[in-house]
């Protein structure tokens, strides 16, 4: 019998400075992660299609931590929050969707953090450590047609824009290792 591969975990936590810090949720942040995503609504609901689940009990958003971290344990995606001064600000993850040797970072804000370049910083750091991940050659952020804000990220970051796919209503952008000056 063949020995199982041990999954390749994505990193657990990332600190960008003393102000930042992206980590995974915990069961004790369902409460602040609630409020913070209720206080978000009005600004994500024409680019977030999840928002139209919310809003959602405290037993609801522990059970759905619950699921992102057994997802990671499993080897899976990471959802991560992004914390600012001890404050959730927003979040953010490494997904894998599918795409081989690609991750996918996905990322919401708070209102009261858009246009201070965190969703860029976040990214950033992200994609350094998404690359640095054995087995990925490649991260893409994708996000909803017509989100200029969202598409300032990747254009800042240097990715480059994919072609657009006939039925889709998300922009893709991609970032191949040999491209990526961290």
């Amino acid at each position: 019998m063949r020995a199982m591969a041990t999954p390749v975990l994505l990193p657990a936590h990332i600190n960008d400075g003393d102000d930042v810090v992206i980590r995974l949720w915990a069961d004790e942040d369902a409460e602040a992660l609630g409020i913070a995503i209720g206080e978000s609504t009005d600004h994500l609901r024409p680019w977030m299609a999840w928002i139209a689940n919310e809003p959602t009990s405290l037993d609801d958003r522990r059970a759905q931590i619950s699921e992102w971290l057994d997802e990671w344990r499993s080897g899976g995606s990471a959802t991560y929050g992004i914390l600012v001064d001890g404050r959730v600000a927003g979040g953010t993850g490494l997904h894998h969707r599918g795409v081989p040797r690609t991750l996918e970072i996905g990322y919401w804000l708070h209102p009261d953090f858009v246009g201070r370049g965190l969703a860029t910083r976040v990214s950033r750091v992200l994609t350094t450590a998404g690359l640095a991940v054995e087995g990925i050659d490649a991260v893409e952020i994708h996000h909803a047609l017509g989100n200029e804000r969202s598409a300032g990220v990747p254009r800042r970051l240097g990715y480059r824009r994919l072609p657009d796919i006939e039925g889709e209503c998300a922009a893709s952008w991609r970032i191949e290792q040999a491209e990526w000056a961290t």
